[in-house]
């Protein structure tokens, strides 16, 4: 009865109190206690087709929201583009080539079991649920049952709308959303680069892991015009230091 008490606390906190500037309320951290596994993280895509980091616990979660964002495979990506449930219960089981450069990491983070539960409407995909942890093995089917139940009250909390879903869908410049400055990097680039928004992000996170740094930081670096992705003889993902005009 407690068990069921706990989750009955997470998922009424999910809805933002009054004056609350996040989408969702709860803390992850209680989430992920009452799931039992070791961290959460709720990713979403913006109506321009960017991911956002929109809640999760820190350390281990948050850093493999990251290096997915970076690298464009894991789980997660493979639960958003099916909208459909991605299980790795064992990730020394996976095989290499399903997500070469992430499981390394995944290794050196920790992670040995990620869960990915898409946030759908339909047959549309609004983000994902993951959940990690350090052991591996199966989630029992009463944490699956509750995992669900939590990704379901997730997604109808995203479709409240209201005026920071609006800020968020349209990854307006300025907000304080986790990636907002890779939102206005990305847009900056495809300008620099005179290429599509999609193939602008691929030359930013190519660049971030190419240089082993964060993608928000190298983001940053191109918001503040430290940064000039241009065409040229060097390839397209050459960059050019300080001093560059325009956008």
């Amino acid at each position: 009865m407690g068990a069921n008490r706990d989750l009955a606390a997470v998922l009424e906190s999910l809805h933002p109190a009054s004056g609350d500037p996040g989408l969702i309320g709860a803390d992850p951290r209680l989430c992920a206690q009452v799931l039992r596994v070791d961290g959460v993280a709720v990713s979403v895509t913006t109506g321009s087709g960017l991911s956002e980091l929109l809640w999760s616990t820190p350390g281990a979660s948050t850093r493999l929201e990251d290096l997915q964002y970076e690298l464009g495979q894991g789980p997660g990506p493979e639960a958003a583009a099916s909208c459909a449930p991605v299980l790795a219960p064992d990730l020394s089981r996976v095989p290499t080539g399903r997500w070469p450069t992430l499981l390394p990491q995944l290794t050196e983070l920790g992670i040995g079991a990620v869960f990915c539960f898409p946030l759908a409407v339909g047959s549309a995909c609004l983000g994902t649920l993951s959940l990690q942890r350090a052991t591996s093995g199966p989630l029992p089917d009463s944490t699956m049952t509750d995992a669900w139940l939590v990704a379901n009250a997730l997604t109808a909390v995203l479709l409240q709308g209201g005026p920071q879903q609006h800020a968020f869908a349209a990854a307006e410049e300025g907000s304080d959303f986790y990636r907002a400055a890779v939102h206005q990097a990305s847009g900056m680039i495809s300008v620099q680069a005179g290429t599509t928004l999609a193939q602008a992000l691929l030359r930013l996170r190519a660049h971030a892991f190419r240089h082993g740094r964060p993608v928000t930081e190298v983001a940053e670096d191109v918001v503040a015009r430290r940064l000039h992705f241009r065409d040229d003889e060097n390839g397209p993902d050459t960059a050019a230091g300080e001093g560059t005009e325009g956008p």
